[in-house]
């Protein structure tokens, strides 16, 4: 299996995420719409451990896509281990890589995604060059 995520990435954050019996749909595993759920709770989680709290008026990151490649089913229950990544820092974006596996299965890659995340000021409703703190932890 290839999985997406570049050698260059540097890891950042781990979090793990419980998944509950009504994330599971139909199909009797966790839907697809939930691994989005994942990854974000794994991204927001670190942009707020360094420093970056959600900032609608002002200046801050938001993501200009995300994507998620499904390798295995998660089943609840159980508790996701989330791991974050970034690299490829740009002058006004970086990438985040976040893996995907089962606590109680170390190591097998259940999924993993990611995002470009530009750095934004609400004001003039453009990018900005990203501060050169976000540079130094995402380098």
């Amino acid at each position: 299996m290839r999985y997406v995520v570049p050698a260059t990435k540097k890891l950042t954050y781990e979090c793990r995420i419980p998944m509950r019996w009504g994330d599971m749909d139909a199909m009797g595993h966790i839907n697809n719409t939930l691994y989005f759920r994942y990854l974000e709770i794994a991204r927001v989680d670190w942009l707020t451990q360094i420093g970056v709290a959600p900032n609608p008026g002002g200046q801050g990151p938001v993501i200009v896509n995300a994507f998620c490649n499904f390798y295995r089913q998660l089943k609840a229950p159980g508790e996701v281990l989330a791991r974050h990544y970034v690299s490829d820092p740009g002058r006004t974006s970086f990438e985040t890589w976040i893996t995907l596996e089962r606590v109680d299965e170390p190591g097998i890659i259940y999924a993993e995604g990611g995002a470009t995340t530009l750095w934004f000021d609400a004001a003039t409703d453009k990018a900005i060059a990203l501060p050169d703190w976000v540079r130094e932890i995402v380098s």
